[in-house]
């Protein structure tokens, strides 16, 4: 697999206050430069030998100094300049020798640490400072032949007098010229590493903000599967219950005062739950609590009995042997059947109900079936069947939904159990009563 070459980073230009800096930093170096021409000149400290004049002495201390005031703003640009007139002012003799030396370690170093092409400013700064070295070995092979006699006459060390000075030469140059590219090099190194903490401090925000819009999203999700379940199931149940209340009211006012009953109780228990759930939107803290449980497998049975007291014929059967099962997977067991149950009641026109939980050997299933027409709007693409698909993947098991082949509607979930022990290869247990139940289960 070929990776992608990680793109060259171009350090960004200085900033505004960096360029006023810079002008007000080479201003203040060309006006030391000058000062110290100055005191060379009253000295007579011409090292180089005789100068040129004062209007060209001036010309080039300046002309060597003041570009330092572009040296951010153009590094490699003013590098090549600085390193040009300094060649030029030294063949000329110029006196001013310090500042001019100062400011060339400088532009080597600036080059360095903020050429834009990195690459690029690497080769420029070592073909300047290739350059200077030739140079040096230029001036030592001509002024070799202009030493006056008796130059070195106190000279009493073990090495040749004009070897022992060139060597100087030599190392002092390679140690200044050396340092302004290491240096340079490190700012270079530095900016780069500061440039991707900040990428990936930025990464990192970006990411746990989308992490919190994810969490936030997945609680609204969560919260509106809850709401959809409490107020659909319920309200589900009291227009079935007010319907039937609504025809026999006239004739038979105990059936209508049992209707009525029931639609009470539907309306405290739907308030009750939304309560609930409203106690979980309000609390605070930076908790992130959980909604409140809305029971399990065990509370089927008053799902079938609702089912019953709005018409239905429903039955429950449990087969196969009951295990404890995690809260999660009892809960999501319970809502998927409830969610059956309501769009039975509210699109199915359906009279019988069948509503089966069976434990097997490595899940568990609950299984609703109706002698209804189903395929209603909320079975097709309603909240209540995207809520179902949820709440089953959340658990890896796995939905059936769609008509049965000898007329009616079902809902099917099956649910993974992870058993914490599984009978050795070959040993057969007996089968307990629940087990006898289950192979004997009529089929729908």
């Amino acid at each position: 697999m070929t990776v992608a070459p990680r793109p060259q980073w171009r350090r960004p230009g200085p900033t505004a206050e960096q360029r006023r800096n810079d002008l007000w930093i080479g201003l203040a170096v060309t006006g030391l430069a000058l000062v110290s021409l100055t005191l060379a000149r009253s000295a007579g400290a011409f090292l180089l030998g005789p100068p040129p004049s004062g209007p060209e002495q001036v010309f080039w201390t300046v002309a060597v100094t003041l570009p330092l005031v572009w040296r951010r703003r153009w590094p490699v640009a003013t590098l090549l300049v600085v390193a040009v007139v300094f060649v030029a002012a030294q063949v000329r003799s110029a006196p001013e020798t310090q500042f001019s030396a100062w400011a060339l370690f400088c532009v080597l170093y600036t080059s360095g640490a903020w050429g834009r092409d990195h690459q690029m400013a690497s080769r420029v700064r070592l073909g300047v400072i290739a350059t200077m070295f030739a140079w040096l070995g230029i001036y030592y092979a001509v002024m070799i032949d202009h030493i006056p006699p008796g130059a070195f006459d106190e000279a009493v060390g073990p090495v040749p007098p004009v070897l022992a000075a060139m060597v100087t030469g030599v190392l002092v140059n390679l140690l200044t010229l050396g340092f302004a590219y290491f240096f340079g090099e490190t700012a270079w190194v530095a900016a780069r590493r500061e440039h991707e903490l900040r990428a990936q401090a930025e990464d990192l925000r970006r990411s746990q903000a989308e992490a919190r819009e994810r969490a936030v999203l997945g609680e609204r999700v969560r919260i509106a599967r809850e709401l959809h379940d409490v107020v659909a199931h319920h309200v589900s149940v009291m227009g079935v219950q007010a319907s039937a209340c609504r025809r026999v009211f006239d004739r038979d006012p105990g059936k209508a005062r049992t209707a009525l009953t029931a639609i009470e109780q539907s309306a405290r228990t739907a308030v009750d739950e939304l309560r609930r759930m409203l106690g979980v939107l309000r609390t605070s803290g930076g908790a992130d609590p959980e909604p409140p449980a809305a029971g399990g497998v065990e509370r089927i049975d008053e799902l079938v009995e609702r089912a019953r007291a709005a018409g239905l014929t429903a039955t429950l059967g449990v087969y196969g042997e009951p295990v404890a099962l995690p809260e999660s997977v009892s809960q999501t067991a319970y809502r998927v059947t409830q969610e059956a149950v309501t769009n039975t009641l509210k699109h199915a026109e359906a009279a019988l109900l069948d509503v089966r939980v069976r434990y097997l050997a490595r899940e568990v299933e609950v299984d609703v079936t109706d002698d209804g027409r189903g395929g209603g709007p909320a079975d097709a693409v309603g909240l209540g069947l995207i809520g179902m698909r949820e709440r089953v993947t959340a658990h890896d098991g796995d939905l059936e939904v769609g008509p049965r082949a000898g007329g009616g509607w079902r809902v099917r979930a099956r649910f993974p159990l992870a058993l914490s022990a599984d009978p050795p290869v070959g040993w057969q247990r007996e089968p307990s009563d629940g087990q006898q139940a289950a192979a004997a289960e009529p089929t729908a």
